[in-house]
Parts: C-alpha cells; structure tokens; sequence
C-alpha cells in the first residue's frame, strides 16, 4: 500500500512541477528568452526525475522555443502564456504519441488478443483486467491459458477468471502452448465470443526459446492484436525490452503496468512511444478495475490539472443512455428529482469507472485528489445506496409514499443495511433533490439556457453558486475554478451539439453531468 501511494505522489510530483514551473510565466513582468529558458529548465529536470530520456528533454525544449521564436514580437504577455503552455501540452503529448493508430475490435465477431511479456511484468494480472474492462462494456469476454511455462499460471487465470465470471479454458495436464491455445481459441469462436485474451509463457529473462515459442503460438491462434505488457519500474530499458518483442512478433500496442510504484514511469511511457508502438492502457492499481485507457494528450492535460473535457462528456455518453439523459434533463428543467432519478445517476456514476480518473478530467482537479481508499468508501456507498433503492416499492421510489419509520427499517432489512444508513441515504437525497428544485425554478437545465451558458458563463456561474453551499463549492475548487470549467464548456466546439440542438440543424445529442459531493465522498 505505501509503495502503491508512493508511486501515485511520484506521478503527481511531476505534474505539479511542471504546472509549477508555467506558473512563473504569471509572475513574470516580461517573457523572454531568459524567462522562456528558466521555465524549459525547470521542466526539463522534472522530467529527468522522472526518468525521460536526454535526447527526449532536449527536443522538447529545442521545439517549444523554436514555436516562441516564430511569433510576431507584438504578441501580449497573456497570448504568449498561453501559446508557451500549449507548446509544452503538445510537446509534451507528442513524446507518449507515437502516431500509429492502435486496433479496435469490432463488435458482432472474435477478435483474438495475445498477451506477451517478460514473467513478473503483470501479465496474468493485466489479461484479466483488460478482460473485465471489456465485459463491464457489454462484450462476450473469454479467457485462454496458454502459459504451460509457469508453475500456477493456470490456476491464478482460473481463478481471475472465476472472480470477474469470465469464461476461462486451460488444461494443466497439457504442456505444449500451441496446442492449449488453438484449443481455446477454437472452443470460444465456435461458441460466439467477441473478445478472447490469450495468457502466453514470460520467462526471467529474454530468452531465444521465449520468442520461438511466441512465434508458434502466433502462427497458429493469428492473433488480430499482440499485446506487449511492459512493467515500467525499468524505465528507459523499456526500449530495449519492447524493441526485442517487436522484432520477434508483431506488436500491435502495449500495456504499460505498475505505474504506480516507481519514480520512473515517465521513462518507460516515452520510451516505449520511441518504438512506434501505441500504449492503450497503464495499470494504476492492483484491482481489476485498476487499468486506466491510455491518450498521450489527456495523460498530460489531466497530469498538469488541466483536465479534459471532451473525454469527459464521451465517457458520460457511453455510460449513461441517451434517452435516460434526456428524460433527466426534462426532469431537472421542471425540479423534478425522485429515488428512481438518484439510482440512474448512481448507476451511470458505476459505469464510468475509477472516480479519481474522472475528477482528473475536471480543470483545477488533479488525478491524486481521490485517495484509493476514499474512492472504494465511495463506491461502496454508492453500491448500497442503489440497494436501498431497489428495496422501495414503486410508490416509495416515485415518492408517493412517505417513508416513515417502519418503512425505513423494512428498507433496510431489504437492502442488508441498518435503518440509520436508510436514513442517511434520504437526508442526501433530500439535499440532491434541493438542488434540482433550484435548478428548475433557476431555468437551468432547459436548452435555451445551456444555450446562454455559453454565451455568458459569468452571469451562470453566479447562478449555480447560488444553488451551492459553500462546502460543495470549496470541495471543486471554488468559484475561480467553477468560472474556468463555464470558460472551457463554452470553447468546446461541439458543446452545442452535445447538449441539445444547433440553430439550423436537425435534433442533436444531449449530455448532463450530475455531481455528488457530500462528507469529502465523490460520486
């Protein structure tokens, strides 16, 4: 536990050096090329720390001045801030991007991943978590034992197997590893799963009859994707390590793991990037949902605190239904808000993953802000709030029953909980539901004022932090970063689109994001 928060300070110490060192730029009288040079400086040795190649630092500083060098000497101190930082954002983006596209399987039909990678990388470990990242979206997931190599490889991928209800094949009598995983391959294709994960052999070290054996495998599974599980505790050998593989298989992306246990991750994601091969996913955790996707220029935005909100509004899309989004935002435009309404947001709350994660897409927030004990407590809370729900009758749940005593303590006998946590649960919704009356008396929540947010974010976030108390408002950054959050809905091109219809076009999607905080918990 204390090398995992260690390692989770570490990656959170280098964005805060780097945002600290752009922050000079605010305090600086003039930008110049002496005060350009301290900020490049500064951000150069951060990554140093973190173990980033030399030759990556110096690039990096030799392309954001020679960007500097090429604006009109009339340019404001306040555009040259922000050009400065988005030169960096960039710079920064390119050195994790390698600018190959990685593979997306298709829905309907198998799509046959092979796993390889040095033993001791996670590789088991990152099979079944990929797998459940797959099965938590709706595809047929099946897991392959092709690892005869490892005395308990078979039972540890059963076993994760088991726990996530996966579907798992493997025979522990059988020693050759083409054998096993044809066999598995077919069993699964025959039976109509989407997604098949195939485990193969690691050894302690790169050894000839490592590759030879990947190859045989290969060649007869033909994988659609070859995953390369890299831990990234080696840093910079990474290269090497990675440019081994890809020499002997082809591979197709790469998964970065216990990236929150050493000072050197920076190294390995860059120098993994250097061998054209696209990283998909980094491991944060030991957890299965513990595997965070991977984009080069959101990994930087959210490491910095400047969060992102595009990939925020796509996760909300896809774990919350359309058409549930837009009976909620009638709802709300009118102050409605029932026990029905707070387990569908609960719901969509589960289905976009780790909370931390997506606080980090907020400006202002950072991804260390959720310790990973808080974010269980929460999700925890969550789960039995939802439990509490499906225990109401129809009436109770549409509030056209009160919930006196009697009822409360039935609800909690239902839901496995106590009368008092039924009661908590009801004074949070009561605040919950607080809120939405004053959004719909307010007007927010109807088109023609998101339409107006945008148009004046000034005059609705004075509105919304009249909705708020002040502990709500301090806990997402205050009013300052509130007004940046309006700012950075309104600069999005396709917020318009996103929550409702554009003048001159035809019906559009719409998105709403419904916030819980209470008592430090994030939902």
């Amino acid at each position: 536990y204390q090398r995992r928060v260690h390692g989770i300070m570490v990656l959170a110490e280098l964005g805060l050096k780097i945002s600290a060192a752009l922050k000079k730029l605010n305090s600086a009288a003039v930008i110049d090329e002496a005060t350009l040079n301290d900020v490049l400086k500064d951000i150069g040795n951060a990554l140093m720390a973190a173990d980033v190649n030399l030759t990556q630092v110096i690039k990096l500083r030799k392309n954001v001045t020679n960007q500097v060098k090429l604006l009109d000497s009339a340019t404001s101190a306040a555009n040259l801030r922000k050009i400065i930082q988005r030169a960096v954002v960039t710079e920064l983006s390119n050195m994790l991007d390698p600018g190959v596209e990685p593979f997306v399987p298709k829905k309907g039909q198998p799509n046959i991943i092979m796993f390889v990678g040095l033993q001791g990388s996670g590789k088991t470990t990152t099979c079944t978590k990929l797998a459940y990242h797959y099965q938590r979206k709706g595809w047929r997931v099946a897991l392959v034992c092709a690892d005869t190599f490892r005395a308990g490889a078979f039972a540890q991928l059963r076993q994760n197997a088991t726990k996530i209800k996966v579907p798992f094949f493997g025979n522990e009598e059988e020693k050759d590893p083409v054998s096993v995983a044809t066999e598995g391959v077919e069993h699964f294709v025959e039976a109509g799963f989407e997604i098949i994960i195939v485990d193969t052999s690691g050894k302690h070290k790169q050894e000839e009859s490592l590759f030879q054996e990947m190859i045989e495998v290969a060649a007869a599974i033909k994988p659609d994707n070859v995953i390369f599980v890299m831990d990234s505790s080696i840093g910079q050998a990474c290269y090497s390590q990675a440019s081994a593989f890809q020499k002997a298989v082809k591979v197709g992306s790469v998964i970065i793991t216990k990236l929150d246990g050493h000072a050197k991750g920076g190294g390995a994601l860059s120098a993994i990037a250097a061998t054209n091969s696209p990283i998909i996913f980094i491991g944060t955790g030991e957890h299965f949902d513990d595997l965070e996707p991977f984009q080069a220029k959101s990994f930087i935005q959210r490491l910095l605190g400047l969060g992102d909100l595009p990939h925020l509004f796509e996760v909300v899309k896809d774990a919350i239904p359309q058409e549930k989004q837009k009976e909620l935002m009638k709802d709300i435009s009118e102050g409605i808000f029932t026990f029905r309404h707070l387990k569908e947001q609960l719901q969509g709350v589960l289905n976009m993953g780790s909370m931390s994660q997506l606080m980090s897409m907020i400006p202002g927030f950072g991804s260390n802000l959720i310790t990973k004990g808080k974010e269980k407590e929460s999700t925890e809370k969550i789960k039995k709030y939802i439990y509490m729900v499906d225990s109401m009758t129809t009436d109770e749940v549409e509030l056209k029953k009160p919930l006196n005593p009697s009822r409360i303590e039935r609800i909690g006998r239902g839901s496995g909980t106590s009368a008092k946590e039924v009661s908590d649960m009801i004074v949070d919704f009561k605040r919950m539901a607080k809120i939405v009356e004053k959004m719909g008396k307010s007007g927010i929540g109807k088109m023609n004022d998101m339409q107006n947010m945008m148009r004046n974010p000034g005059q609705m976030m004075k509105r919304m932090q009249n909705m708020m108390d002040q502990k709500t408002l301090k806990q997402i950054g205050g009013p300052q970063n509130l007004m940046n959050m309006m700012h950075e809905f309104g600069k999005m091109e396709n917020m318009e689109e996103m929550m409702g219809k554009k003048k001159g076009h035809a019906k559009k999607k719409q998105v709403n994001i419904l916030i819980i905080v209470h008592n430090n918990h994030y939902a």
